[in-house]
C-alpha cells in the first residue's frame, strides 16, 4: 500500500527566512539542471554579504580577527592555525552530508568526488564522475554510498580509504535516479522516481536494498504529489524516519517498509530532527518535541524562551545540542528533555547561530551559514561559553560544514578545505 504522506505546502516564513535559493536547489538536487547553478543565481539573500578581502585564517570569539596560536585550544580566544588547507572540486549546497571523513580520508561533495589524507590533505583517490548534485555522501557499514554518476539508475558502494567499489545494487528498468538517504546494518534506503510510459514521472517509491547482496529487501510507492527531493532521514532498530519540504515527519517499519505513523512538522521547520535510542526529537517552532518512535506519542517537549524559534538539533555522545532564533545555545538530556545547560555566549559574541554540529574530545564545533561573525564556533561542550571562532575571511556565499575524525575537525568553505587541531 502507498504510504500516507501529506503533500500539503503552505509552508511560510517565520522568524527566520525560508530556505535560500541555493539550499532550496540542493534539497532538490539530483537533476542535471543543477550544474548550470553559479555564483550569479543566487538570490538576495547570499547578495547581502558583506565580501571580505582575504586574510588571516582563525578569528577571535568576539572580535572575529588575529592569528591563531597553533594548537587545538587557541589562545587568548583566538582560533588555532590550520593544520593544512587545500582546494578542493566542491560543489555543494550547504546540507550536512556533503563532507564526510572517514578511513582516514575527508571527502567533500564533488565532481570529481577527491578524497585527501586526513593528516596532510594530499590526494588518495578520485572518482572522475563525482557526485550526483543532491544526493548526500552516505556513510554506513564502513562503507560510502553514492547515487551513480552515470544515472544508470544504480547506488554503489565504495572504501572510503581506498575508493575502491565494493557493492552495487540497481531498482531496476522502470525507476529513475534512486538516492541512498539512510543505511543500517542490514539495508540501504533509497527514494527513486517511478517512470511512466512517456518517461514522465509523477510519483516515488522507497525501497531498501540488501547491503550485502544488493537485491531489493521491499519497496513502497508513496503518495502522488510527496517528492523524493529534499529528504532528511535516519534509520533506528526497526524505524526508518524521513522528512521532506511536504512538512510531514513519517516513520516506517524497516522490516517490511509498512508506514507506523506520520506527524505534521511546522511551518518552520525545514525537515530538521535528530534521533536518540527510541526517540525522534523534532524543533516545531519555539517549541522543541520528542516522539516515540514506536507509536508516535510525545515523550517530552522544551519551550524556548521569549518565542524564539528552535533551530537544527544534534545529539552527540549521549547530550542534545540547539540554538534557538535568540542565538541562545542549549543542552539537553534527550531522554527526558531535561536542560543540562543554557549559554547566551552566542549572542553575547554577536555570532551566528550554528546549523550543524560535530563534537571531539570537551569541545563541540558548530558551523554557520553565510556571516562574516560565523564559520566555525567552537563552544565548551561542558558550560556553552565560546572558545573561539575559525573563518577563512573569503566573503564566499557559501554555508560552512564541518566534520571530524576525532583528531581533527575539517571545515568546508566553498571551494576550500581546512583541517584544524582539536
Amino acid at each position: 500500500m502507498a504510504g500516507r504522506d501529506n503533500t500539503s505546502d503552505d509552508r511560510t516564513p517565520g522568524a527566520f527566512p525560508p530556505p535560500s535559493r541555493r539550499r532550496v536547489l540542493r534539497l532538490a538536487g539530483g537533476g542535471l539542471a543543477l550544474a548550470a547553478l553559479t555564483v550569479g543565481t543566487v538570490g538576495c539573500e547570499e547578495d547581502a554579504v558583506d565580501v571580505e578581502e582575504p586574510g588571516s585564517a582563525g578569528g577571535d570569539a568576539t572580535k572575529g580577527g588575529g592569528e591563531g596560536s597553533g594548537d587545538g585550544g587557541g589562545e587568548k580566544g583566538q582560533a588555532p592555525k590550520p593544520l593544512w588547507t587545500k582546494p578542493t572540486s566542491a560543489e555543494t549546497y550547504g546540507d550536512n552530508d556533503e563532507l564526510v571523513a572517514a578511513g582516514g580520508v575527508v571527502i567533500a561533495s564533488g565532481s570529481p568526488l577527491a578524497a585527501l589524507d586526513a593528516a596532510t590533505g594530499g590526494q588518495k583517490w578520485s572518482l572522475p564522475g563525482g557526485a550526483v548534485p543532491g544526493a548526500p555522501l552516505l556513510l554506513g557499514k564502513d562503507t560510502l554510498y553514492l547515487a551513480s554518476s552515470d544515472y544508470d539508475g544504480s547506488v554503489i558502494g565504495y572504501a572510503p580509504a581506498s575508493g575502491k567499489e565494493t557493492w552495487r545494487s540497481r531498482l531496476g528498468k522502470d525507476y529513475r535516479q534512486p538516492q541512498p538517504i539512510a543505511v543500517d546494518e542490514e539495508q540501504v534506503y533509497v527514494v527513486a522516481e517511478i517512470l511512466e510510459k512517456d518517461g514522465s514521472s509523477r510519483t516515488n517509491v522507497i525501497a531498501a536494498l540488501n547491503s550485502t547482496t544488493g537485491r531489493i529487501a521491499w519497496k513502497e510507492q508513496r503518495d502522488i504529489g510527496t517528492e523524493q527531493n529534499g529528504i532528511h532521514a535516519a534509520v533506528r532498530g526497526r524505524h526508518l524516519v524521513y522528512t521532506d519540504f511536504k512538512k510531514n515527519l513519517t516513520v516506517r517499519d524497516t522490516a517490511s517498509g509498512g508506514q507506523v505513523w506520520t506527524h505534521k512538522t511546522t511551518k518552520t521547520n525545514y525537515g530538521f530532527f535528530t534521533v536518540h535510542q527510541d526517540l525522534v526529537i523534532v524543533p516545531q517552532g519555539s517549541v522543541l518535541q520528542a516522539f516515540n518512535l514506536a507509536d508516535g506519542k510525545e515523550k517530552w517537549s522544551l519551550e524556548a524562551s521569549d518565542g524564539a524559534l528552535f533551530r537544527e538539533p544534534a545529539v552527540l555522545e549521549e547530550v542534545l545540542y540547539v540554538a534557538d532564533s535568540a542565538r541562545t545555545m542549549w543542552a539537553v538530556d534527550p531522554r527526558t528533555g531535561k536542560q543540562l545547560w543554557k549559554s547566551e555566549a552566542l549572542a553575547d559574541a554577536g555570532l551566528q547561530v550554528p546549523r550543524q554540529y560535530v563534537k571531539a574530545g570537551d569541545t563541540v564545533y558548530g558551523a554557520t551559514d553565510l556571516d562574516k561573525q560565523g564559520g566555525i564556533i567552537a563552544i565548551d561542550a561542558r558550560t556553552g561559553a565560546v572558545r573561539w571562532t575559525f573563518n577563512d575571511k573569503t566573503g564566499d556565499y557559501h554555508a560552512w560544514l564541518v566534520a571530524t575524525d576525532g583528531k581533527r575537525v575539517f571545515a568546508l568553505h566553498g571551494k576550500k578545505l581546512h583541517a584544524l587541531p582539536v
